[in-house]
């Protein structure tokens, strides 16, 4: 994953407590989940909103790192830009930068029954229904995932290095955002200020398929007014490639959880399953990418049906949201005003919608 949205109830929360009294504010956490949980949210948010400066200030600062000066002048650039040009939230969100002094900013745990793909929902305020919990603290987040493998489910733990709180704070650009190439460090400012500017509670595919289009028609407006060829992202193909494995993969394990087969039989298969992807994945590695391993670290790991979750969500409404601008002539105003109409409909209407926009055309 690029990207992944953190839940929102962190934002609601910590708002919350600067306005609420104590008892209100105990009544929001014990309605969401535990204090305890929440907590650990409301810190982390915390802790990442005091470590926030200035960029400019940084980039004007002789005792700055040469590089990572370089790195935010660069991001400010595209922020600019993506306000400029593409009509993006022009506010105070990744003109802030906080070094947090980790790799990742969240772990994000996914759980799923044994035989079955779907996730366990977790329901917050503002960001609607999410198929993971977010945790700041990685130590944390294993103590969750080894509570729910003692009752039988399947886990996964992912990092993330970004995430947008849909414009209730100012989102600072991170020091896990800075090992990434300039285009991915650039890619990704225009993904989160798209979640700023539309955000549909409870559906993740439209979301995420949204963002990842104004990403992808960003950068490719970004380099053309840099002069830059066009040029598909660097890896695109073995990522699509990979994705489209897993998806089958994952589909194949869909009908197996439907077969009605007893448990044995079904976990035999299941791992049967996990073999075959692997060994696809092998032939894909040495016939298409003359032997590098993009994923072995992942495909060499412990396989479950929670590790497949993540994929398809980013891209599965993407032609849609391409044929949508191409509607309104590459108007970024109109077409933010189109994607609101699209997620203020009902969820079968919405669908259908999509599914007509993602159609061929004759």
């Amino acid at each position: 994953m690029t990207t992944a949205m953190l839940e929102q109830c962190i934002s609601f929360l910590v708002d919350l407590s600067r306005r609420a009294t104590v008892p209100l504010l105990a009544l929001a956490l014990t309605g969401c989940s535990t204090v305890d949980y929440y907590g650990q949210l409301a810190r982390g948010q915390l802790q990442l909103l005091s470590a926030r400066q200035p960029v400019q200030a940084l980039i004007d600062d002789p005792a700055t790192d040469a590089r990572l000066r370089e790195r935010l002048a660069l991001s400010q650039q595209a922020r600019r830009f993506a306000s400029e040009r593409l009509a993006l939230p022009d506010n105070r969100s990744y003109r802030l930068y906080a070094d947090l002094q980790r790799p990742f900013v969240v772990w994000n745990l996914f759980a799923t029954e044994e035989f079955s793909l779907q996730p366990q929902l977790h329901c917050f305020p503002i960001a609607g229904c999410v198929a993971y919990r977010g945790f700041y603290q990685q130590n944390r987040a294993r103590g969750a995932a080894a509570l729910l493998q003692a009752q039988g489910l399947d886990t996964y733990l992912g990092g993330v290095e970004a995430y947008s709180t849909l414009g209730w704070f100012d989102d600072p650009i991170l020091n896990t955002m800075l090992r990434w190439s300039d285009e991915r460090l650039v890619a990704v400012i225009f993904h989160e200020l798209a979640h700023q500017q539309y955000y549909l509670a409870g559906d993740t595919a439209f979301n995420e398929s949204y963002a990842t289009f104004v990403e992808q028609e960003g950068l490719r407006q970004w380099r053309a007014a840099r002069g830059l060829p066009a040029a598909r992202e660097l890896g695109a193909q073995p990522r699509e490639q990979f994705t489209a494995l897993v998806l089958a993969s994952r589909a194949r394990l869909e009908t197996l959880y439907a077969s009605g087969l007893d448990a044995e039989a079904m976990r035999a298969g299941k791992q049967a399953e996990f073999a075959r992807l692997r060994a696809e994945y092998r032939q894909l590695r040495a016939s298409q990418w003359q032997g590098v391993g993009y994923y072995d670290s992942w495909i060499n790991g412990p396989l479950n049906n929670a590790k497949l979750l993540p994929f398809g969500l980013y891209d599965q409404w993407v032609g849609a949201f391409a044929r949508l601008f191409a509607e309104v002539d590459g108007d970024w105003p109109t077409f933010y005003q189109r994607v609101a109409e699209l997620g203020a409909l009902p969820q079968t209407q919405r669908l259908i919608q999509l599914r007509a926009l993602g159609a061929v055309p004759e």
